[in-house]
């Protein structure tokens, strides 16, 4: 006979205190017992998603070491064992081992996300709120609505900077946005640009906070709720403090130093092909940018260009000068006249609807082929800071050691006294341990890498988006503009009368 104690270590989850039901049913296909005995035991156990609790595998136990006993396995039966329950004959602890069910090996090296998956975790907004003067500056403020927290905060420029800074320092071998300059060239700029400057900023922040709010891996994290939440009155003392309190992600992280384990044997090569082919689609989205932002533009010029040919044909309208008497066209000029003037309110229609395709352009599809390009950057950072910061530091630290060795080669061949080769010897000592861990880290900032090219290729099928948003941009601004200059053209015809240029309808 074997304990109840005994069977549930055996076969318990290692990573769970309960039994999973599959393992408790091919226990019960280790009693000999008969499909029908079998099968009113099962109908007595209690479960629950899947999984047997401590107690429940002790009564179902219990039932069948009753069934064994030729009794029927029926839980009124048990509230007469008062001192101990009844024990099933299973053989020996150790053979039940192998009934357990072992877990699945965890890939933690694959993203399983979808780019859907990553929009949805958070929606951040980032506005200007009044400027407030002081007596020798201004400065600009921006408020931070976060959807997923559903709480609006306050952040000033030098708040984003410390935020940066310290995600930075515990994120150094993932994907962390850049941030937009502080300021502008004074002197260089006129006031007005100064303006598109602040804008410009205040969308390049929206697009920092987004990349970072829908990162897989900290957009969770303490730092980044407390940005995006934190209404006390120094977040930036907040954020240092959350920091210190844990250390940089290699500390955190759980599979850090095992990271080696996970990683393909052709992780290098695989690393160089995915870095020339992200940099391959930087070049082409640099370039639909470039010329997405000059399609842009040349709505909103053509919104101006609209707005002044109005006014022209309005001061046109508005000249009272008399004609003179050998002008033929004398009698009707004066009705002309009046016609135009009362054209300058459809071209200024016209004006708001290109002015509203170059905003839709602006919002819809430059900042979405910005927001890819933002990332795509910051992968590209994340490479050099590979390069030269980890892989340098490894290839100094055994610089250092190479030297220290031949140091202690050079004592032991010529004497010299003991404490300065004990010294030594503890300095090599210090420097194998920082050897081993940057070679951890090095193989940790490779795990990440390999996280973060995987997280660029998911935002790939942003394309779609941006091509959509492209079209629906043109197919609505060019549906409002030819409403307007077809509700013009008969207007056209009646005022001037007869065709005078104008094609008739198809």
């Amino acid at each position: 006979m074997v304990r109840c104690r005994e069977v549930y270590e055996a076969i318990c989850c290692r990573t769970d205190e309960r039994v999973q039901v599959e393992v408790f049913h091919r226990l019960l296909q280790r009693t000999d017992l008969s499909k029908v005995v079998l099968n009113q035991i099962a109908e007595h156990v209690d479960s629950a998603d899947g999984f047997l609790s401590k107690l429940a595998l002790y009564k179902a136990l219990a039932l069948i070491a009753l069934a064994q006993q030729g009794k029927q396995p029926s839980p009124k039966l048990l509230e007469n064992c008062i001192q101990e329950l009844p024990k099933p004959l299973l053989g020996e602890p150790r053979d039940l081992n192998s009934l357990r069910m072992q877990p699945a090996q965890e890939d933690v090296l694959t993203l399983s996300l979808t780019l859907d998956r990553l929009l949805a975790r958070d929606t951040v907004q980032v506005e200007l709120i009044p400027e407030k003067k002081g007596l020798f500056l201004k400065h600009v403020e921006y408020q931070v609505t976060s959807q997923h927290y559903k709480i609006s905060v306050y952040r000033r420029y030098s708040d984003f900077d410390v935020f940066h800074e310290v995600l930075l320092q515990k994120f150094a071998y993932r994907v962390v946005p850049a941030l937009p300059p502080k300021r502008m060239l004074k002197g260089v700029l006129t006031s007005v640009s100064e303006r598109d400057f602040i804008e410009g900023r205040r969308r390049a922040l929206c697009r920092f906070l987004n990349l970072v709010a829908r990162h897989p891996f900290f957009s969770e994290d303490e730092l980044v709720k407390t940005f995006l939440t934190f209404s006390g009155s120094d977040v930036q003392s907040k954020l240092r403090d959350t920091y210190k309190k844990t250390g940089d992600e290699f500390m955190t992280n759980r599979i850090a130093t095992q990271a080696k384990e996970y990683l393909p044997a052709d992780i290098q090569a695989q690393f160089s092909t995915s870095r020339e082919l992200i940099r391959n689609i930087y070049n082409s989205f640099q370039k639909l940018r470039d010329r997405a932002e000059k399609m842009a533009e040349r709505s909103k010029e053509n919104a101006t260009d609209l707005l002044m040919f109005g006014r022209e044909l309005s001061t046109l309208g508005s000249d009272a000068s008399t004609l003179p008497s050998l002008a033929s066209s004398q009698s009707t000029w004066g009705t002309l006249r009046q016609s135009l003037k009362s054209l300058s309110v459809e071209f200024a229609v016209l004006s708001d609807k290109a002015a509203q395709q170059g905003r839709r352009e602006e919002d819809d599809v430059v900042e979405k082929l910005n927001l890819f390009l933002d990332l795509l950057q910051s992968y590209r950072d994340l490479c050099e800071r590979h390069e030269k910061g980890v892989l340098h530091e490894h290839q100094r630290a055994l610089h250092k050691y190479g030297m220290m060795k031949r140091q202690m080669m050079s004592a032991t061949v010529q004497p010299k006294e003991q404490g300065s080769v004990e010294q030594l010897e503890s300095r090599i000592v210090q420097q194998e341990n920082a050897i081993q861990t940057m070679e951890l880290r090095n193989y940790f900032s490779l795990f990440c890498l390999h996280q973060e090219t995987q997280l660029i290729f998911t935002y790939l099928p942003i394309t779609s988006h941006i091509l959509g948003a492209f079209v629906n941009s043109q197919v609505q601004g060019h549906k409002e503009m030819g409403d307007v200059w077809n509700e013009l053209q008969p207007k056209l015809g009646c005022l001037f009368g007869g065709n005078n240029g104008l094609k008739p309808p198809i």
